[in-house]
């Protein structure tokens, strides 16, 4: 008997061992598994790449079609029919999975049919450098549109967008600023759009520019500079009219007499333009009585007063 309760005993501590054994290698193999499965998932994964700019604005999609449906709310006749959900599924295609720094004009010429509309003659308004007070006076005087006042333009003005190879596609964690590369998302749009907006133009173009920085008002590295000037077209524009706009009692590095609005006319001139119709005028009072309403007090914003007084 008691060799028998032995034999039992060393059966059932053969079988608990096995047990553990059994239950070690499960715990090692699941562990194996999991790092192998882990291992994949960040290789297929990977970390988006990193670039000098702002990333994707949050929400995008959901502040393109606000603004599309908003746009259109206005009832703008030249409009016709735009359906915002294309526009929007027609953008993302442009650039969703795909490295920022390759964007070409295929990719966005969809986007640029479903959203092109004609712009009215006398209407358009381009500027260099002078972005808050152009929009300022557009705003405030309708008989004027920018590039950023059309349904395109408004509807992307301010954001960033960039796709990435890696999932989910879209980089909101950074985008290239146009020096990082010229192929960029953004640069690629914009010259499109600022392309478009230029062929459109007709009768007579308004030019808004800054003449308190020193590169000079006219830079031919600007987009007005290197893209809009190029596509204006001599045989449907009437007159070039070029405001020069100061800072209020800020340097006055550059005026219509000046370097660049000479070497401006010259490529107009070269373009077929009649140099009697480019005409410059500095700080176009319009446009400075909205600088007035931050600075009333400033010498630059008195009115001037008639020295010959009525009895």
């Amino acid at each position: 008997m008691p060799s028998q309760r032995g034999s039992a005993r060393r059966r059932q501590r053969c079988v608990l061992l096995a047990g553990i054994a059994i239950l070690l290698i499960a715990l090692v193999l699941a562990a194996v598994l999991a790092s192998a499965l882990t291992g994949r998932k960040e290789e297929a994964s990977p970390e988006p790449l990193r670039w000098q700019g702002r990333g994707t604005t949050r929400n995008l999609r959901e502040i393109v079609l606000g603004r599309c449906y908003s746009y259109l709310a206005e009832g703008r006749v030249e409009l016709g029919d735009k359906d915002c959900l294309k526009i929007w599924e027609s953008l993302k295609a442009a650039f969703i999975h795909k490295n920022p720094c390759n964007a070409t004009t295929k990719d966005y010429q969809p986007l640029m049919e479903l959203a092109s509309h004609p712009v009215p003659c006398n209407k358009s308004l381009f500027w260099s450098r002078t972005y808050d007070l152009v929009h300022l006076y557009s705003k405030s005087n309708h008989h004027f549109l920018t590039l950023e006042d059309t349904f395109l333009g408004y509807m992307l003005d301010g954001l960033s967008w960039c796709g990435d190879p890696s999932a989910p596609g879209i980089n909101y964690e950074s985008c290239p600023k146009w020096s990082e590369c010229e192929g960029s998302s953004g640069s690629v749009f914009w010259k499109m759009a600022s392309k478009m907006f230029a062929e459109a133009a007709c009768g007579v173009v308004h030019v808004m520019l800054n003449g308190s920085i020193e590169a000079g008002a006219f830079r031919s590295s600007s987009v007005f500079g290197s893209v809009e000037i190029f596509n204006l077209n001599p045989d449907k524009i009437s007159e070039i009219r070029i405001w020069l706009m100061h800072d209020i009692g800020g340097p006055q590095r550059d005026s219509c007499s000046g370097y660049s609005i000479k070497k401006l006319r010259n490529i107009l001139e070269e373009r077929n333009f009649k140099i009697t119709k480019i005409t410059c005028e500095d700080n176009y009072r319009p446009v400075q009585l909205l600088q007035c309403v931050h600075n009333p007090g400033h010498p630059d914003c008195s009115l001037c007063i008639n020295s010959t007084e009525a009895p």
